[in-house]
């Protein structure tokens, strides 16, 4: 597994993030079955930086918490039966599995962890999750959706022991 990181602002996390996002996304890995070896970016950004990714990308005038950009297409959420078949799909060079792009803003980690009555921690590690799971096909668009999504991320922390508190 490979993780691109990259801080485009001032991180000042009381915990490992380079260490909880590896453990995030193999755990991730790992409980949806992927079969494959990994890389994914993951850049930590402000408001002001995910505003304008959000904007460019998604025409959406405003920041948010996190984004992700999946690099695979999938017939179904979490079917990863078709990836061997397009090589397009494979960085050349490690053989690894492209999987794409998570945008987390530092700022709005803090400040929904505040919001929300739990660590900076679990916030970040939710979030990863999150996009993970994005990066797997998974959406939210639908009730339904929302909630095979939801049992996902929290058998994800769940396994890492990282809990609401």
């Amino acid at each position: 597994m490979t993780i691109y990181f990259e801080s485009e602002c001032e991180v000042d996390f009381d915990f490992d993030y380079e260490k909880v996002a590896k453990d995030v996304i193999n755990t991730a890995i790992e409980h949806m079955n992927f079969p494959f070896e990994t890389e994914v970016s993951v850049t930590l950004t402000d408001d002001d930086g995910i505003h304008a990714i959000n904007k460019e990308f998604r025409q959406i005038d405003s920041p948010t918490d996190v984004l992700s950009f999946p690099m695979i297409e999938y017939k179904e959420a979490g079917d990863f039966s078709e990836i061997e078949e397009n090589d397009d799909l494979f960085n050349p060079e490690s053989g690894e599995v492209i999987l794409g792009d998570i945008v987390l803003n530092v700022p709005r980690i803090y400040k929904q962890a505040e919001e929300y009555g739990h660590s900076n921690l679990r916030e970040y590690a939710f979030l990863i999750a999150h996009s993970m799971l994005h990066l797997f096909g998974f959406d939210h668009m639908t009730e339904e959706e929302a909630s095979v999504m939801e049992q996902k991320q929290r058998e994800i922390l769940d396994i890492l022991n990282i809990s609401r508190e």
